[in-house]
């Protein structure tokens, strides 16, 4: 469930929203004014949510090039063409 707070909490309750946002895992939405303006997460899942986007972004390339045709190259193709580089 995703947890909103005030910007004041942030500037008054900065660590205790940081073990939260270890805790649970999840990011914590911060308001300025009512309005959403920052999202405050652990290290941690910022990078599984940018490995997230990067798998997605592959997927996307892969699909488009099956889709326009394009033939991609067996795995076992893949691993002799790298092997030979290797030697």
């Amino acid at each position: 469930m995703s947890l909103i707070l005030p910007i004041s909490d942030l500037q008054n309750q900065a660590i205790e929203m940081f073990e939260i946002c270890h805790r649970e895992d999840q990011p914590v939405f911060i308001t300025r004014n009512g309005k959403g303006d920052l999202v405050v997460m652990s290290l941690a899942h910022y990078e599984r949510m940018q490995s997230m986007l990067e798998l997605y972004r592959k997927l996307g390339e892969a699909e488009a090039l099956d889709a326009s045709g394009e033939r991609g190259i067996f795995h076992d193709e893949l691993f002799e063409r790298l092997r030979e580089k290797i030697k």
